[in-house]
């Protein structure tokens, strides 16, 4: 597989694992292997709203987020590798979301950049989020 398939299945499959824990489909034991397992220990989330989060409150708000959103939906689009250097690539895609209870508008979109390190399984080392202009969210939103 070419680095940019490895990463682009590896987005979807934590996207798609987002949405069946939020929605209480997940087996609660997959946590570990489907998520907190591929955080590097110093990782760090910047939401669109700006403040910089550690892994370790990542970790405790995803984990306490288990079936608290049934109506919870998210769409993975253009996975883009913007540079790779040996070992690490950053990465950004478009993530579309419907039926959100955390976020300002339940049906929103971001644009993410992520650096990630190519090991198996990879380790996200830092994400980004930023808001898309609502222009571009409501003319490019894919049915969920």
């Amino acid at each position: 597989m070419t680095t940019l398939e490895i990463v682009t299945k590896e987005i979807v499959d934590l996207h798609d694992f987002f949405t069946e824990w939020f929605n209480g489909t997940a087996d609660r034991d997959q946590l570990e292997p489907r998520f907190l397992s591929r955080l590097h220990e110093d990782v760090q989330f910047i939401p669109p709203e700006g403040q910089v989060l550690s892994g370790a409150f990542l970790k405790e708000g995803i984990a306490r987020g288990y079936g608290t959103n049934a109506d919870f939906r998210s769409k993975i689009r253009d996975v883009n590798i913007r540079y790779k250097r040996g070992d690490l690539v950053l990465a950004t895609y478009t993530e579309w979301q419907t039926g959100s209870k955390v976020s300002a508008e339940a049906s929103n979109a971001r644009i993410t950049t992520v650096l990630v390190e190519m090991t198996d399984p990879l380790t996200w080392l830092h994400i980004q989020e930023t808001w898309l202009p609502d222009a571009v969210r409501d003319a490019g939103m894919p049915a969920l």
